[in-house]
């Protein structure tokens, strides 16, 4: 009788703090409000490292693209695991999402995300597969070439590089939620399972509380880029392949749930049109080239936010090289003002260099340098927890020469 006494007590605690979770808000910027100015670009949001039924996911790829639709996102990038009979049927617009078929593949200890321009660049098989992407690994990195080559999860059990990174490698996972989960996990079992079992009152939050700035991931773009052009994603990594139950699978956490996390941010100067083959190559063409921003979405939609250095009367985006000379200026804007406390930091070569608690920055760029930025927040998060310090917002690098 003591014992059933002290499980509906604890019972009945854990619906009541159920129940305060629910009523919590952690958006910084509410969803219905826009932004306070327009933008010079046009912002498209959109997903990479995604996996279905195809290889080792859980749905099949247009459920997948439904709940895509579902995210609100405007482009998804689907990247089965080495997809060597993988069908193009499912490139093209689905209503207003943009979708397009890449892969993820196993190369020595490590995975690689591969999107190309050209479905006959793609490997046939795995032998095949290991010849394309040591050529690829071994050259120098150059912008014509029509493919973009990014190491996913660097720093996890499941793959990892070993030995000196290629000059081939186009960019890397900086933030990706399973890595962070996973990482999280090591740190403190317990946690993560009170994270789960709070999940079902605010998914949002039990998220949040586990994660920690990727460092790892962020010093090893850091060092990449000193030595050539690296561009940084953030990797979705999703399957929703979870826990099996009986003859089913619980799809945990969702692939909707997982599109809402993280996000990467193009930045075009003209829409995209619905037009699919110059869409991709304007999609693709932007991802290439660095023109786009990654952040952590749960915490606040930044469709808006805009980065870019301004040389008089010409505009450099993300990603580019820039000649230095006096006067030239980086410049930023979020798109409202975030309901708690936030700072917008330059960092440069790798280290912070300057901070201002503004919705704009102007800077005069005083030398030669790797410039990026980041928008870091601190919301209140509920009891037991407190505020926290959290990036929103990462950009690409300003290479200035």
């Amino acid at each position: 009788m003591k014992a059933v006494v002290i499980f509906l007590t604890c019972f009945g605690f854990y619906l009541f703090y159920g129940f305060y979770l629910s009523q919590t808000n952690l958006v910084i910027i509410p969803a219905n409000l826009k932004p306070e100015s327009a933008s010079e670009f046009y912002d498209y949001r959109g997903v990479t490292n995604v996996r279905t039924d195809l290889s080792n996911g859980s749905s099949s790829p247009l459920e997948v693209i439904n709940d895509a639709k579902n995210a609100g996102l405007d482009f998804l990038i689907l990247t089965d695991l080495n997809p060597f009979d993988h069908t193009e049927s499912v490139n093209g617009y689905h209503g207003d999402l943009f979708v397009m078929t890449g892969g993820e593949y196993n190369f020595l200890d490590a995975r690689l995300l591969y999107y190309t321009l050209d479905p006959a660049d793609k490997p046939e098989n795995a032998s095949d597969a290991s010849l394309h992407f040591t050529d690829i690994l071994s050259q120098k990195q150059n912008d014509s070439r029509e493919s973009i080559l990014v190491l996913a999860h660097p720093f996890t059990d499941r793959a990892t590089w070993t030995g000196a990174y290629p000059t081939g490698l186009d960019g890397v996972e900086v933030v990706n939620p399973k890595t962070i989960s996973s990482k999280a996990w090591i740190r403190s079992k317990a946690s993560v399972i009170w994270s789960l079992m709070i999940y079902p009152f605010n998914p949002r939050y039990s998220f949040l509380r586990l994660f920690r700035e990727p460092n790892e991931e962020i010093s090893l773009w850091d060092q990449l880029s000193k030595e050539r052009s690296t561009l940084g994603f953030s990797g979705v990594d999703a399957s929703a392949r979870a826990v099996p139950w009986a003859d089913t699978l619980m799809k945990f956490p969702s692939y909707q749930k997982s599109f809402e996390i993280t996000n990467n941010h193009i930045l075009l100067t003209s829409e995209l049109t619905g037009n699919y083959q110059k869409d991709r190559a304007k999609i693709f063409s932007a991802l290439k080239k660095g023109h786009f921003y990654f952040s952590l979405d749960l915490l606040g939609d930044p469709k808006g936010f805009t980065a870019f250095i301004e040389d008089k009367d010409k505009i450099h985006l993300m990603g580019e090289r820039i000649k230095f000379k006096k006067n030239i200026k980086l410049k930023a804007k979020l798109p409202t003002l975030p309901k708690d406390f936030y700072e917008i930091v330059i960092v440069k070569n790798g280290e912070r260099d300057y901070t201002v608690n503004s919705s704009q920055l102007e800077y005069e760029i005083p030398e030669p340098g790797i410039y990026r930025l980041v928008v870091r927040v601190s919301p209140l998060l509920p009891l037991p927890d407190a505020k926290k310090w959290m990036t929103w917002i990462y950009t690409n690098n300003f290479y200035v020469e």
